[in-house]
């Protein structure tokens, strides 16, 4: 298999990007992820895949709950912000107004909308780790378009 043409193929995917965020003692943590999933209606049912070496896949392990937010059509400076590395940014929250979630994740106040899940399994997938997910709470938030990694700009290696 040709690695560019494979890399060009993969980019074509369509992906929004969310916040994952995680209860982190008092600061919380999160990080920007774009594979994510709902997988069931009944019972409702979310899949994200997360790097194995980030510090999210750590903190769902240990907690066994998060988040996730659907950035607006104009949070990509946020985006960037919680997608940077934790050992690059450890403070990833600094002037950003959240609330406290029913699983005790944080929930971005300006993002258009929030799930909260509880981690059911978690399965092998290479790079990532593939979490599938109880979905136990909802709420819409805002209103405008979600933000896509297109609109933002950003790339995923494929």
């Amino acid at each position: 298999m040709d690695a560019e043409t494979k890399r060009t193929v993969l980019r074509m995917f369509t992906y929004g990007l969310y916040a994952l965020t995680i209860a982190d003692g008092d600061k919380g943590h999160g990080a920007t992820v774009n594979w994510v999933s709902q997988v069931s209606f009944d019972p409702a049912l979310l899949a994200v895949s997360v790097e194995k070496n980030s510090r999210s896949i750590e903190l769902l392990r240990q907690e066994k709950a998060f988040a996730i937010n659907v950035y607006r059509a104009d949070q990509r400076d946020l985006a960037g912000q919680l997608g940077r590395r934790f050992a690059n940014r450890p403070d990833k929250f600094q002037g950003v107004r959240c609330n406290t979630g029913v699983t005790g994740a944080p929930l971005l106040a300006d993002s258009l909308a929030y799930v909260e899940c509880r981690v059911v399994r978690e399965a092998d997938a290479g790079d990532s780790v593939l979490i599938l997910a109880d979905i136990v709470e909802v709420g819409v938030s805002g209103e405008g378009k979600p933000l896509t990694m297109e609109a933002a700009g950003f790339r995923h290696a494929g």
